[in-house]
């Protein structure tokens, strides 16, 4: 994924990331996926002003911590059931965005496994805070 450092609402921050984050989820909108899980691969960029991200003393509290956005993935992930990929990288942004630290993000969904023909399917969305 190219990074969006070079925007210039972008340009103070540092760049975090989550690479290919496999979850198992019930999605789809046709009934055999509906009775099963199916692989999905999940992946974050996050974008963090320097002036809250900036370890001062080499100290986890001093940054955020990429617990949180696998954590944050897990929660909505046990939530159940969620037809379109599309609906997942939305929540999945919602969640991100909700961090006070987080300026923009960038969430994209893949699904490796549904056609034999190509590497995956999948979505990207992304989304960025007003400036006060």
């Amino acid at each position: 994924m190219q990074s969006l450092l070079t925007n210039p609402s972008l340009m103070d921050c540092r760049r975090l990331f989550l690479r290919d984050y496999e979850v198992w989820i019930n999605i789809g909108v046709h009934d055999f996926e509906k009775k099963g899980e199916q692989r999905v691969l999940i992946n974050v960029d996050l974008y963090v002003p320097l002036a809250v991200s900036t370890p001062r003393h080499d100290q986890l509290e001093e940054v955020l911590d990429y617990d949180f956005i696998r954590r944050s993935i897990a929660q909505r992930v046990q939530q159940g059931h969620v037809h379109l990929q599309e609906t997942l990288a939305d929540d999945v942004l919602k969640l991100m965005l909700a961090h006070p630290s987080v300026r923009a993000a960038r969430v994209s969904t893949e699904k490796p496994d549904v056609y034999p023909d190509c590497e995956a399917v999948g979505c990207e969305v992304f989304g960025m805070k007003e400036r006060a």
